[in-house]
């Protein structure tokens, strides 16, 4: 682990408070519970935030090791969704003709 006097967190600790603020809107709320039908789990969000000022205010090995395990965490997440459509490299060579008209038209 990196020595703690040159250590510093991911992300500012106003960030940890913004997303966690952000996970508590009634907007997310609804949003999250439509795409995913389940309530946003804003806890982590808030452990996060309480490790990162127990950092600025003690210096917490313990805080240290939380935050770099819950960002470890995030990026190992966000890597596992892989893009579902593949990326076309060139338009198709048909792309200019007119649409097919309907068979029942």
């Amino acid at each position: 682990m990196a020595e703690c006097s040159s250590w510093q967190p991911p992300r500012p600790c106003e960030a940890y408070r913004a997303e966690w603020k952000l996970c508590r809107s009634a907007r997310h709320f609804l949003h999250h519970y439509y795409v995913h039908g389940e309530r946003p789990a804003c806890e982590q969000w808030r452990r996060d935030l309480a490790s990162c000022r127990d950092w600025e205010e003690r210096r917490s090995a313990e805080a240290q090791r939380s935050l770099c395990e819950s960002e470890r965490a995030r990026v190992q997440a966000a890597r596992k969704h892989i893009l579902v459509w593949a990326l076309r490299q060139s338009p198709p060579a048909d792309w200019h003709l007119p649409l097919p008209q309907e068979k029942d038209e």
